[in-house]
């Protein structure tokens, strides 16, 4: 049978509740498994490959850091070097699910399918989606057409590209979607299914597949909202970020005090790059953008347009190059 590994870095999907109808408590009072008991929980898994179970850090997605990112790609790496395994499937919690992937997205030298799933409840849930939702994650990782897409995320029977996908509810198992492009697939009862293709770098076409820091530079997030001051602008500079990403009203505006520090910044040449609170459309690279020395983030949320400059920064990009990354990631 096709080999997939499986790495477990807990989660929803790894967790156990005190009771069948707790989808709420179980992050504080429940237990979180290891990746052998949660396989033997789902024994239909053997149907769709032979997978081979490695725990990686069974901790809360809330709690994972740069540094696990750069060991969880090494890890993958090193054993993607067997050509005996066809895919990898990922258990991550869902809060952070689509940041892991779109920095494995961008930086995973692979060819083999990786594929990132979570649920919503609980194993020990009724109703829990994290049974099927494994079982899909496992089909789609041993798919022959899953390869060459890129790392993907699965849950609710959806196929989604790393590069696309936000969490856009707290506690529906229908939480993640691709708002602007949408999914690429489906895993139904008769079979994995796409209908679109990714027309963007990845994995081993990415310009960041060979990279080799050690770290990531400090990158903050910085909130627009109505009466936006400098106070935290200047804080995230003098705590030594390398580099800030605006969420900004759409289409990537902010208030006069916050322009005037993040003009303020950029002139100094920290790296600015301005996005939308919106959750869907593109930032445009409109001349004031570039005539600040700023950088328009397109189409990426604030929390991956921020994985991306971290990457650039990593790199010593300059603001030029980091604009043509950001335009054509």
């Amino acid at each position: 049978m096709t080999r997939v590994l499986a790495i477990n870095c807990g989660g929803t999907i790894a967790s156990l509740g005190p009771t069948p109808t707790d989808v709420l408590e179980y992050l504080e009072e429940g237990q979180r498994l290891p990746l052998k008991d949660i396989l033997a929980r789902v024994p239909e898994v053997k149907t769709a490959a032979d997978v081979e179970a490695v725990d990686f850090r069974n901790i809360s997605s809330s709690a994972i850091t740069a540094v696990d990112w750069l060991a969880l790609r090494a890890l993958i790496q090193e054993r993607c070097r067997d050509p005996n395994i066809s895919g990898v499937i990922l258990l991550h919690g869902t809060g952070s699910l689509e940041e892991t992937a779109f920095f494995l997205h961008l930086t995973l030298n692979v060819a083999q399918t990786v594929v990132l799933v979570g649920a919503q409840r609980p194993l020990s849930a009724i109703g829990s989606d994290a049974p099927m939702n494994l079982l899909n994650a496992v089909r789609v990782a041993a798919h022959p057409a899953s390869r060459g897409r890129g790392v993907l995320v699965l849950l609710n029977d959806e196929i989604h590209s790393a590069r696309d996908v936000v969490k856009g509810s707290t506690y529906r198992v229908q939480a993640f979607r691709s708002p602007d492009f949408g999914m690429l697939g489906q895993a139904d009862g008769d079979g994995v299914h796409y209908f679109r293709t990714l027309d963007r770098p990845h994995t081993q076409g990415s310009p960041f597949a060979r990279f080799s820091a050690t770290g990531l530079p400090r990158v903050d997030i910085i909130y627009a909202h109505i009466g936006q001051d400098a106070v935290f602008i200047d804080a995230a500079a003098a705590a030594g970020a390398k580099g800030l990403v605006s969420a900004g009203f759409a289409p990537g505006i902010v208030t006069p005090p916050a322009k005037a520090a993040l003009e303020r910044l950029a002139a100094s040449g920290l790296a600015i790059v301005h996005c939308s609170r919106a959750g869907s459309g593109r930032i445009a690279p409109r001349a004031y953008i570039g005539a600040q020395g700023m950088i328009a983030g397109g189409d990426l949320s604030p929390q991956k347009a921020r994985i991306l400059l971290m990457l650039c920064l990593a790199q010593g990009l300059s603001i030029t190059d980091i604009q043509a990354r950001f335009a054509a990631v």
